[in-house]
């Protein structure tokens, strides 16, 4: 059970670098640091929007617009925080002796 434990809390930990990076890389586009018509950007860009964006678009649908400033990505980040403390501290006890 270590094992499940564990590996769920690295999925959650590289999910949060993956919505880090679909922020930062929306800045880098929005500001033209990157070429978004480069086919390597292009193609980093997608698989990154894909893993993201099923997460990111319900919250988007429920806070309110601030303007242009999209703040879903700190929402999710701080429920992966609440997850894994939720992890470590009520179920890890519980499920390992």
């Amino acid at each position: 059970m270590q094992a499940v434990i564990e590996t769920l809390l690295l999925i959650l930990d590289l999910y949060k670098w993956v919505v880090i990076i679909a922020a930062v890389m929306s800045w880098l586009t929005a500001f033209n640091v990157i070429n978004p018509h480069n086919e390597v950007v292009r193609g980093i860009s997608t698989v990154i929007w894909n893993l993201t964006e099923p997460v990111l678009r319900p919250i988007r649908s429920v806070l309110p617009n601030m303007g242009g400033v999209d703040l879903s990505p700190i929402v999710v980040i701080i429920g992966i925080y609440f997850l894994e403390r939720l992890i470590v501290t009520s179920l890890r006890p519980v499920l390992l002796p």
